[in-house]
C-alpha cells in the first residue's frame, strides 16, 4: 500500500478548482452518485447546522456536512449570510475538506462556493431529464439571480439547447437586470426578459427553478402551467396548493426531509399531511411519489404524461459534494495542481 506524503495538504484556490471542474459531466456525476447512495456505495452522516444574526442584522449560518462516496471521506463547510448581497458578495462561500482513508489525515482542502453551486445545479438538471426530454425544452424561468441562478443557467444552457425564451425574476430589480444582461450577451438568439413578477416567469415557462432565499412559501397550484416543471431549490418557495396538489412530487432523500424544521415540506410531514415515498396518502394530503435515486433507477413506475405538473423538491446531499470533490481531487493531483501546505 503506499500511503499519500502525510506532511502536506493540497490547498486549491477558486480558481484552481473553476479550471478543474471545466469539462467535468457535473449531471452525470450527480446523477451516479445518487445511484450509488441507493445501492449504498456513499453516504453521508447529519448535518450540523450554527446560525446567528450578523452585526447588520442579517441572518447567517455555517452548515457542516460529511459525506462519503466510494473510497473518499470528507465534509463541506457551507457559509451564508442573507446580506451578503448588500455588501457586493456571493451569499455563500465555503470549503470542502477530502480526507485519505486509510489514514483519516485531511489530504485537500479546496474551495466550497463552486462545488457546492455546481452539484446542486447538477441534481437540478439530472431529475429534469429524468422527467421531460430537456431537448424538447423552449421556455425557463428562474426565481433569483444570485449565483445559484447563474450555475444553473451554465448546466441548462447545456443540457437544453432548445430554449428560446428565459424569464428572470429577483426581489432585487437590479440583480434581476443585470444576469439578463450577462445572458443576452453569452447567448444572443435567447429572449431573456426580466418578468414583473414572480407569477408572471412560472406561467411563460415550461421550467422554473427557484433559488431564492425566502422562507415564505408563496408560488401556488395554479401558478404552473399544464406540464410545467417545478424545482424547488430554494427553502420554501413552492407553497402548500402546489406541494400537494402536483401530479408528481420528488425528492432526494425523505429522511433529510423530515428531519428539517425550516421548510415548508418537513412540516407539512410532522404534521401527517405529507407521507413519504411508498405510504399511503393521508386523509386530506399526499405522499411523495419517489425519491431521485428510485426516479434514476427506473423503480419508479407512473409514467410521468406531458400536461402532469412535476416538482422536485430536492433537500441538499453533502455525498454530492464529496463525489464532485473528489473528482476535482483527482484531476489536480494528475495536472499537479494546488498548493502544498505543511500539515
Amino acid at each position: 500500500m503506499t500511503l499519500p506524503d502525510s506532511s502536506t495538504i493540497t490547498y486549491l484556490d477558486s480558481a484552481d478548482v473553476a479550471r478543474l471542474c471545466a469539462g467535468l459531466s457535473v449531471v452525470d456525476l450527480a446523477h451516479d452518485t445518487l445511484l450509488a447512495y441507493r445501492r449504498k456505495e456513499a453516504g453521508l452522516t447529519p448535518e450540523a447546522a450554527l446560525r446567528w444574526t450578523t452585526p447588520s442584522g442579517a441572518s447567517a449560518r455555517s452548515l457542516i456536512l460529511p459525506g462519503w462516496s466510494g473510497d473518499s471521506y470528507g465534509c463541506k463547510i457551507i457559509n451564508a449570510s442573507l446580506g451578503n448581497h448588500l455588501l457586493g458578495r456571493p451569499r455563500a462561500a465555503g470549503l470542502v475538506v477530502l480526507n485519505d482513508p486509510e489514514t483519516a489525515r485531511p489530504v485537500c482542502i479546496m474551495e466550497g462556493g463552486r462545488i457546492s453551486a455546481l452539484r446542486t445545479a447538477g441534481v437540478s438538471v439530472a431529475a429534469l431529464r429524468a422527467v421531460r426530454d430537456p431537448a424538447a425544452v423552449r421556455s425557463v424561468a428562474f426565481l433569483g439571480c444570485g449565483r445559484q441562478a447563474e450555475v444553473h443557467g451554465e448546466l441548462l444552457a447545456g443540457a437544453c439547447p432548445g430554449v428560446t425564451e428565459v424569464f428572470v425574476h429577483d426581489q432585487d430589480a437590479r440583480r434581476a437586470e443585470e444576469l439578463a444582461a450577462r445572458w443576452r450577451a453569452a447567448h444572443p438568439s435567447v429572449a431573456v426578459t426580466v418578468a414583473e413578477g414572480a407569477r408572471a416567469a412560472v406561467e411563460r415557462a415550461e421550467v422554473t427553478v427557484a433559488v431564492t432565499t425566502t422562507t415564505q412559501p408563496y408560488v401556488e397550484l395554479d401558478w404552473v402551467p399544464a406540464g410545467g416543471t417545478f424545482v424547488n431549490v430554494s427553502l420554501d418557495d413552492a407553497a402548500e396548493s402546489l406541494l400537494l396538489g402536483c401530479d408528481h412530487l420528488f425528492v432526494d432523500d425523505w429522511e433529510l426531509v423530515v428531519d428539517d424544521d425550516h421548510r415548508l415540506l418537513g412540516r407539512l410531514a410532522r404534521a401527517g399531511r405529507v407521507a413519504g415515498p411508498g405510504s399511503a396518502a393521508p386523509e386530506g394530503g399526499r405522499a411523495v411519489d419517489a425519491s431521485l435515486p428510485a426516479l434514476f433507477s427506473g423503480e419508479y413506475a407512473r409514467a410521468v404524461a406531458p400536461g402532469d405538473r412535476v416538482v422536485v423538491n430536492p433537500f441538499g446531499m453533502g455525498v454530492q459534494d464529496i463525489a464532485l470533490a473528489a473528482a476535482v481531487y483527482a484531476r489536480a493531483a494528475e495536472q499537479g495542481v494546488g498548493l502544498s501546505l505543511a500539515h
